[in-house]
Parts: structure tokens; C-alpha cells; sequence
């Protein structure tokens, strides 16, 4: 019998399998000769991200992610990670420290700049963001319908770190806010309490748009694309052509034409443009139906839950997985503006990759544990005479 765990485990090699496959096609250049060479593929950067992710992802699985709950006051070494995480996040905004990549300062680097680790905070904080909001409403279970006791310092707390976020990646900080504003709501906050925050909430967006151009331009680029083909509305229109160009079947395998200079983000964040020109609409459905097996055994595990903690953590599990990969595909297909937000488990990012492998890893442990919990050991039994 397939159990959530075991689907979990399938679903995620299989992604990360998809995943390396189209970023080194996606990297292919026009001139760069046949061949393949063996050493290189394992040393290659991408294949030493997919390997961490797969440990990630074991040894996640050993671990009762329950114990946070277990833990009280100060000695919950919850709070430590999350101030140290967030804290990394002011601190790869420091010019000189943090990292710029397309005028986005996102990344940290440990180590000396030819051979250093790099590593976004934000992802940390993403996933931190999952067990607390969890655990605050797991232990305020009682006055989550209070508006001051319970739900208001979640949501201020949530609202607080994504939009230290959305400084420098609005995408990622709306989707910390949208994860944790629903798991307050399933933890049992009244729909007036989320109300609330909404007009304020939305203004701050509107500041974070209108105070940087190029957010303002993804704006007008998505209203009209062809109001100015060459400049802003280039990449949309680069990503629509090459999921048309795709058809049903698609181009073939490393056949496609987007990546060679014309699809800008090829590898990351339009990646699922590149699989839908060269693997057609089959290739596209086999990575959505993937994404939604995850779903399907992170539900299966909210329902066999005992405790509330586990239900919200692993509601939470599946929601920014669904949310993010929602949102990655809907930038894609040009439903909503253009922001800079990876596919799970799909777009190159090492940090991505291992702190989503881990968080699943996390999930299959509670299924685990539940299984070992409620079902009966099987033994030998003695008969008589033996």
C-alpha cells in the first residue's frame, strides 16, 4: 500500500530527477559541442544541490518535528532559529555582505568568494515562518478567537518578517504573508481579524510597487506586453511564445529555442517555459501532476494528524508548496505580473531546493510517527510445544 510518506519520497525524487534534467537543457548554448563528460556532470553545482536536497530529505524524515511543540518559554530553540534567520535577512541587505544579483540583495556567502556557500535567507525564514505560525496557534488554541491574545501577534509577527522580505523579493514576502495569514485562520482566528490587516496591508504592497520602477514597469508590462515588445514587455512575451512554440508535444528535448538568449531567467523562475516549449503540454501536466501528488499526501497527513500542531504544520507544508507553485505558474502563463518566485523542487536554487526536500522531509516524519503510533506492532508468536 502507497502510503504519504512513501508518495512524498517518490514525488520529490522525481522532481528533483525532472529538474536537473531541464536546467541542463535550459543551459545549453548554441556552440557548446557533443559529448558528455562524466566528471563533470558530478562535480556540476546543480547535481550537488539535488544530492543535499535528497539527504535533506532523509534526515528530516528521522526527525519529530513535534518537539518544538513539546518545548516551553526560552528553552524552545524555535525563537533562536527564527531571530537568527531573520537576522540574516537584514544582514544580506548591507551593502558589502549581501550578495547582488540583478540589483536584488538576496543572497548571503559563506566562505571566500571563489569557492564560499551562498544561501538566501529568505528561504530560511520561509519555512521557520511554518513552525512558529503552528505552534502559536497549537498553544493559543483557546484565545485564537480573541482578537488581541490570539490571533493580532501572529499576524504581526508574520506581516512583520514578510515585509522585511518583500524589500528585496516582493514575491517571496507575499507569499510568507498568504501562507501564514491562512494557517491563523485554520488555527482559528475569526475572518474580521484578517480583515483588519487588509487595507494596511495592501497599502504597504502599493508602497513596495510604487517605490522601485521596475515593479511599476511589471505592472504596465502585464496590462499591455506589446505596448513596448522590445523593453518591458519582452519577457512576458518570450514566455507565452515559447509555451505556444511548445504545442502538445512539445519540441523535443533540449530542442528549444526560448533559451538560447531570448527567454531571460531560463533556468529559475521561467524554467516551466522552457519544459512546456520542449516537452509540450505532457511535459507541463507530468510537473503539475507531480506537484500535486505532494499535495495530495500532505492532506492525507493533515487528516491522520492527532494533535493541532501537526495538522497546522503540515497544512502549512502543503500551502506554501501549493501557493508558490501556483504563483510560479501563473507568472509564467502571464495570468499575473511578472515577480521573482521559483517553481518548488523544479527551478535551479540550492537553498530552494534543500529547504523544500527538508520541510517535505518533516512531513513524511509525521506520517511515520503516526503509523508507528497507531498501528499494531506485528510479532512472532509463540505456540505451544515450541
Amino acid at each position: 500500500m502507497l502510503r504519504a510518506s512513501h508518495a512524498i519520497y517518490l514525488a520529490v525524487i522525481a522532481l528533483l530527477g525532472t529538474a536537473l534534467i531541464m536546467v541542463h537543457s535550459a543551459r545549453m548554448q548554441v556552440g557548446s559541442g557533443p559529448g558528455f563528460d562524466l566528471v563533470a556532470a558530478a562535480q556540476d553545482r546543480y547535481v550537488i544541490h539535488a544530492l543535499v536536497a535528497l539527504l535533506a530529505l532523509v534526515v528530516a524524515s528521522r526527525i519529530d518535528v513535534r518537539q518544538f511543540d513539546r518545548c516551553r518559554g526560552w528553552s524552545n530553540p524555535l525563537w533562536w532559529l527564527f531571530v537568527l534567520a531573520v537576522g540574516l535577512v537584514v544582514l544580506a541587505m548591507v551593502p558589502g555582505v549581501g550578495r547582488s544579483v540583478h540589483g536584488a540583495r538576496r543572497w548571503l556567502t559563506v566562505g571566500p568568494a571563489s569557492w564560499g556557500v551562498s544561501f538566501q535567507p529568505s528561504e530560511v525564514v520561509k519555512w521557520i515562518m511554518v513552525v512558529a505560525i503552528a505552534w502559536w496557534c497549537a498553544r493559543r488554541r483557546d484565545e485564537m478567537r480573541r482578537f488581541w491574545k490570539g490571533s493580532v501577534p501572529a499576524l504581526l509577527l508574520a506581516s512583520g518578517a514578510a515585509a522585511l522580505i518583500a524589500v528585496e523579493d516582493l514575491g517571496t514576502g507575499l507569499l510568507v504573508a498568504m501562507v501564514a495569514w491562512t494557517l491563523v485562520l485554520a488555527g482559528g482566528a475569526r475572518l474580521w481579524h484578517l480583515a483588519c490587516l487588509v487595507p494596511p496591508a495592501a497599502a504597504a504592497v502599493a508602497l513596495g510597487v510604487i517605490a522601485f520602477p521596475y515593479r511599476m514597469n511589471r505592472l504596465i508590462a502585464f496590462a499591455n506586453p506589446w505596448q513596448d515588445p522590445a523593453g518591458i514587455g519582452y519577457h512576458p512575451i518570450q514566455s507565452m511564445r515559447a509555451i505556444a512554440d511548445g504545442g502538445l508535444l512539445g519540441r523535443g528535448l533540449g530542442n528549444g529555442v526560448a533559451k538560447l538568449g531570448y527567454l531571460p531567467e531560463d533556468t529559475t523562475d521561467f524554467l516551466f517555459a522552457v519544459i512546456c516549449e520542449e516537452m509540450g503540454v505532457f511535459g507541463a501536466a507530468l510537473v503539475v501532476g507531480l506537484l500535486l501528488v505532494l499535495i495530495w499526501a500532505g492532506y492525507a497527513v493533515i487528516r491522520s494528524a492527532a494533535d493541532p500542531f501537526s495538522r497546522l504544520f503540515a497544512l502549512g507544508v502543503v500551502l506554501t508548496v501549493g501557493y508558490q507553485a501556483l504563483i510560479n505558474i501563473a507568472v509564467v502563463t502571464v495570468v499575473v505580473p511578472t515577480k521573482g518566485i521559483a517553481l518548488p523542487l523544479i527551478s535551479a536554487g540550492g537553498t530552494g531546493w534543500i529547504m523544500t526536500a527538508a520541510a517535505l522531509g518533516l512531513l513524511a516524519a509525521l506520517d511515520r510517527a503516526r503509523r508507528l503510533e497507531t498501528e499494531p506492532q506485528v510479532g512472532c508468536v509463540a505456540k505451544d510445544g515450541v
